[in-house]
């Protein structure tokens, strides 16, 4: 019978040949940093982390664009093939439906409540990865890949305008960013999330300042 030693290094293997390196939004960094959080957060709630880990190691396994119509179905996808393969491979059969579950919830445009606590942190692993120093590079690097500009001159902190991430990546801080720092739903993970939020703020005011805008102090 594997161990759960042998089944990390499976995952591993298997997650190397699954993210592409043309994407650093999405690579297998983005998911080794995903599977650590999520270690951590589960062994702070007391989960199960035969489920926890594979969803994490898993989670982004069908890679649609930003930009692509099907981006609802993504966590959907990603969830049934994580499954087949784990089924094939001879992963434990009592954790599947776990891991199919929180596989499907963690994404934030799935709309897909987090119904178990392995959920809820796979979600909030997954979530604390687009927040903080990492998070800024992560939408930077999205903005450049869907050829959207930065930022442009005048309100860059949409103060007196409604936010528009299509048209600047600036704005994806506001329109989703920190809002899904207020989904966290792990005690840690609400801890965390805040320290990373209030960085990003800083981060921003910075911005602004350095491209000349007035009203950023």
């Amino acid at each position: 019978m594997t161990d759960d030693k042998n089944w990390q290094r499976i995952f591993e293997a298997e997650a190397q040949k699954l993210y592409p390196a043309a994407d650093p939004s999405h690579d297998i960094l983005h998911i080794r940093r995903v599977v650590r959080m999520a270690s951590t957060l589960a062994a702070a709630e007391g989960t199960e982390m035969r489920v926890v880990l594979p969803a994490a190691w898993f989670h982004d396994c069908v890679n649609v664009a930003k930009d692509d119509p099907r981006r609802k179905e993504a966590s959907r996808l990603s969830a049934d093939h994580a499954v087949a393969w784990l089924r094939a491979a001879g992963y434990p059969e009592q954790y599947l439906d776990g891991i199919h579950h929180a596989i499907a919830a963690h994404s934030f445009s799935a709309g897909i409540p987090a119904e178990t606590v392995e959920a809820k942190v796979v979600q909030d692993a997954d979530r604390l990865d687009g927040l903080g120093a990492i998070g800024i590079a992560r939408c930077f690097t999205v903005g450049t890949l869907l050829q959207r500009p930065y930022y442009f001159d005048g309100d860059i902190l949409a103060r007196r305008r409604a936010p528009d991430d299509a048209a600047q990546t600036i704005d994806h801080f506001f329109v989703k960013l920190f809002k899904t720092a207020e989904t966290l739903q792990t005690v840690a993970g609400r801890e965390e999330g805040a320290r990373r939020v209030a960085f990003m703020r800083d981060y921003l005011a910075a911005f602004a300042r350095e491209a000349g805008e007035e009203e950023a102090d």
